[in-house]
């Protein structure tokens, strides 16, 4: 059993008035370790005990028996810090490691049950640039994350492969396309013919209104219209997959909204059984006033379908097919509301997994020089963004190690690394302004920082023949600060997993392994690694190992490689 949880364990038996979840809750984790290795705050039971905090806390101090699991403990304020028995938990936390060794942060707590993640979901015929980049990392790394706790995980890319914008394409290609251009050039073409379109429409309404008639039409199943379609989406999935590849990013599913016109019209008919339609100028929708929101459109006057139809018998669809726990859709903070609409119907067509759907939201990225829109053509594409990454980190490189073997596979290591970590080191909730000087810096908190450290511990253990898990160390002989701040650490990975996910936030997680990486420079530049002492080297060896593991795994993750040598 853990430290901590031999704590709450001792706690639980001395505080009548808190069960076990109150207590692992309110047990903290000081800021230092001069104020011990963990701390208990006494105010809540101030109200239920009618005492002053300070009080309460001598009280349950001295019930508190100095053992082997505890070296001693202090009363400051309303705080009880304890310190615990230096090598009774270092042994306790180094034992729990080697159990998974390279596998630590395994579990089976989502054994049995299903999330589908709804993420990157770029629009067909679109440019995949940098406004992409967000929802499909962030997607990646919650997949990740679930799947290392044992949920069977489904990974849909909802394809924005529907909708009015292919009429405008379709008209925009009959009156500027050249087919040869867009065969050769590929999806470039496609989005300049798509940013002219916008351009004439705001000097001629009438094509919107043709744009409009050819979705219709292909709605109605028009066989040129669905040709035309059709190759523009495979234009389309041939630059898609070339990003997907430098990304190392997979899915479950392509279906996209496509995938749902023959499973809307059942949907629409529910609706309707369940009296939730209404007509409100030609076009149906789901009031929602009642809720304080704006009617939820089912269809437009013209009969055509919107994304909130799609969206809703996709959830349907998923539930049926999965079964899912968790329907998670990784999408931007301006689509707040669309989700807010159609979650709210899902709940008054009376399906009781509505409070299964969730949005996870998240901020801008930008350049220095603004937003992106891709109707004006003001866009970086993600896939120069990421060659760019990697033609920059051999350079760099080239400057400081040019004899390192496999440039070329490292160069794209670090380089997509960089930027995937910038993306997911702060809240998700931010925004995010991109600047090359800080992605690629190998000093501060970034991903060729925390890649470093890894390649560090590697040649370490390499120069100390360290090839595989010393599982019999003498722990006596790491019980100093900088050797217990790691442990500490090690213990709280399999927790920091965990709450990344159960917050739906890979940054808790992009952030530990910062702290990982910062200890352990501490802790090397304190300690000599390769000494005489067989029995020194080969105990500080095996937190070298252990922190490479972690690194590594926490690295993968967040869809980030951590290479040996740098």
């Amino acid at each position: 059993m853990k430290i901590k949880d031999q704590l709450i364990q001792k706690l639980d038996l001395i505080i009548d008035d808190l069960n076990v979840e109150d207590i692992s809750l309110m047990l903290e984790i000081p800021p230092n370790s001069e104020l011990g290795d963990y701390a208990f705050p006494c105010f809540k039971l101030a109200k239920t005990y009618r005492k002053a905090p300070k009080v309460i806390a001598d009280e349950i101090a001295g019930k508190l028996k100095d053992d082997e699991l505890i070296e001693r403990i202090e009363v400051v304020g309303a705080y009880i810090n304890i310190f615990v028995n230096k090598v009774n938990f270092i042994s306790n936390v180094y034992n729990e490691f080697c159990k998974k060794d390279k596998n630590y942060g395994e579990s089976n707590y989502g054994e049995g049950k299903t999330v589908v993640i709804d993420y990157s979901s770029p629009n067909i015929a679109k440019s995949f640039h940098i406004g992409h980049l967000r929802t499909t990392v962030i997607g990646s790394s919650l997949y990740k994350i679930h799947k290392c706790l044992g949920y069977n995980t489904v990974g849909v890319n909802h394809l924005g492969d529907w909708g009015t914008q292919f009429g405008k394409l379709i008209v925009a290609y009959k009156k500027w396309g050249v087919k040869e251009e867009i065969e050769s050039i590929g999806i470039s073409e496609l989005n300049r013919i798509y940013v002219k379109f916008h351009e004439e429409a705001e000097k001629d309404e009438t094509l919107n209104e043709e744009a409009r008639n050819w979705f219709t039409e292909m709605e109605k199943g028009n066989e040129e219209a669905l040709e035309l379609w059709s190759w523009f989406k495979e234009i389309s999935m041939k630059e898609f997959n070339r990003v997907y590849e430098l990304l190392g990013i997979q899915f479950d599913s392509f279906n996209g909204e496509s995938f749902y016109n023959d499973k809307m019209q059942d949907v629409i008919n529910e609706l309707e059984d369940k009296q939730l339609l209404e007509l409100s100028e030609g076009a149906r929708i789901v009031d929602l006033s009642d809720n304080d929101m704006p009617p939820c459109l089912i269809t437009k006057k013209d009969g055509s379908s919107l994304y909130a139809t799609r969206d809703i018998s996709a959830a349907i669809y998923r539930k049926k097919t999965y079964d899912f726990e968790k329907n998670i859709y990784v999408t931007a903070i301006a689509q707040n509301l669309h989700f807010s609409q159609w979650f709210k119907v899902i709940e008054k067509m009376g399906y009781d997994w509505h409070d299964k759907l969730t949005h996870v939201s998240f901020g801008m990225v930008s350049m220095n020089n603004g937003k992106l829109s891709t109707r004006k053509g003001n866009v970086i594409l993600l896939e120069d963004l990421l060659r760019e990454s990697i033609e920059k980190t051999k350079e760099i490189i080239e400057a400081k190690n040019p004899n390192l073997a496999n440039k070329e596979e490292v160069a794209k290591q670090i380089g997509i690394g960089a930027i995937i970590f910038n993306d997911l080191f702060n809240n998700r909730i931010k925004d995010v302004v991109f600047s090359w000087e800080n992605i690629l810096n190998f000093d501060g908190e970034t991903g060729p920082y925390i890649q470093y450290t890894n390649a560090r511990a590697c040649s370490l253990l390499k120069k100390g023949n360290y090839e595989s898990l010393n599982k019999n160390i003498n722990f006596d002989l790491v019980k100093d600060e900088y050797s217990m701040a790691i442990f500490k650490l090690i213990e709280n990975f399999p927790i920091k997993i965990r709450e990344a996910a159960d917050k739906l936030e890979p940054s808790l997680l992009t952030r530990y392994i910062v702290e990982v990486a910062k200890a352990f420079n501490k802790f090397y530049n304190e300690n000599p690694i390769l000494v005489e002492d067989e029995d020194v080297k080969n105990a500080r060896l095996s937190i070298v190992y252990a922190v490479s593991a972690i690194i590594t795994k926490g690295l993968s993750l967040l869809g980030i490689d951590a290479p040996n040598q740098m």
